[in-house]
């Protein structure tokens, strides 16, 4: 079952991701909590300073923190094998896609499968 672009999945059914990396490969923001940044340093065996030193920037706005993108526009934290480097403390917008965030065209390169709200989980 397809929906229509940009809009989240009906009432009992999620979008399950299958770790195609997709979502990792398109140009723009990862913002960052304060929370995000104290996980994911914690995580990499890092401190605060050199986590955000080596892998953010601020945002235009100025308004956040972001990750960095390499070169092509992936995230600093997509690997050679299409996996996310920090998948266990990813940051909340990560998580989030495509079940509470989407955009016009997302389905046409991520391969998530709508799933019922009892499975997949």
């Amino acid at each position: 079952m397809l929906l229509p672009p940009g809009e989240p999945p009906p009432p009992g059914f999620h979008y399950v991701c299958t770790r195609c990396g997709a979502c990792c490969q398109w140009e723009g923001y990862v913002r960052l909590s304060e929370e995000e940044v104290d996980a994911i340093a914690e995580f990499l065996g890092m401190t605060v300073e050199q986590f955000v030193a080596r892998y953010t920037t601020v945002t235009a706005d100025r308004r956040s923190l972001t990750l960095i993108e390499r070169g092509d526009g992936a995230c600093i934290m997509l690997t050679g094998e299409n996996r996310c480097r920090i998948n266990p403390v990813k940051p909340y917008q990560c998580q989030a896609f495509p079940n509470i965030w989407n955009f016009p065209g997302w389905q046409e390169e991520c391969q998530a499968k709508l799933a019922p709200d009892d499975e997949g989980e």
